[in-house]
């Protein structure tokens, strides 16, 4: 399975596999669902949410797919 990267957009993510939104969910991107922030990378999102892109990366890849 692939792994996740701060370069692949969220739609990428949540495409790979759609319980990663909850992980970022619980990160505060509760704005996952709209249509702007699934063309945004993660590391950019990330900015805008103030959330340390390292350790979601980490999360992220440490999530059972």
């Amino acid at each position: 399975m692939a792994k996740v990267s701060k370069d692949m957009t969220i739609g990428e993510v949540i495409r790979i596999n759609p319980a990663y939104a909850e992980t970022l969910m619980n990160f505060g991107m509760g704005c996952i669902g709209c249509p702007s922030s699934l063309g945004e990378t993660v590391e950019e999102a990330a900015m805008v949410h103030g959330i340390n892109v390292d350790e979601l990366i980490k999360a992220l890849n440490s999530e059972p797919v």
